[in-house]
């Protein structure tokens, strides 16, 4: 299904609403998050425990209900066994990570907060997600491209 002009808006404001938070709590600024990395300080961990805690048996419940999505399609969680592919990704968007001082979403915040070095960072994001799609395509269509959240695997033209 097509997400239609309406639930654009929602998304938009939605990510809105989470760039705010991830502001109030400080996340788009380099230093809380190498004091989190170097464990000086554990309100970040605590803020993802408290995301996590609060997610996992929502999203539970919501599945078991059969719940239908804001684009109308049914609530499948992914379940997958932790592969070598997994443990490379995580290293490396760890190191990422811990260089840069932020990761996806809080890179967004800091640019628009005015830290103009969020643009390498953001720049490094579609770098990598280029790089990962011409080794996808060189695999001569072995290799097929998931975000590792969903069923459905896309091939990468």
């Amino acid at each position: 299904m097509k997400p239609s002009t309406a639930h654009k808006v929602f998304g938009l404001l939605f990510g809105a609403g989470f760039g705010f938070v991830l502001a109030a709590a400080n996340l788009h600024e380099y230093d809380t998050i190498h004091k989190m990395l170097r464990l000086e300080e554990f309100d970040v961990f605590l803020l993802m425990g408290g995301a996590i805690g609060t997610s996992l048996p929502l999203l539970w419940w919501l599945e078991r209900r059969r719940t239908r999505t804001v684009l109308g399609g049914p609530l499948l969680l992914s379940r997958s066994k932790p592969r070598r592919e997994h443990v490379i990704g995580g290293a490396l968007f760890g190191i990422g990570w811990a260089v840069s001082g932020t990761c996806p979403a809080p890179a967004l915040v800091m640019l628009v907060s005015g830290a103009g070095l969020a643009a390498v960072t953001i720049i490094g994001l579609f770098v990598g997600l280029n790089l990962r799609d011409a080794q996808v395509r060189r695999a001569d269509g072995a290799a097929t491209a998931a975000d590792g959240e969903h069923r459905d695997i896309v091939r990468v033209p």
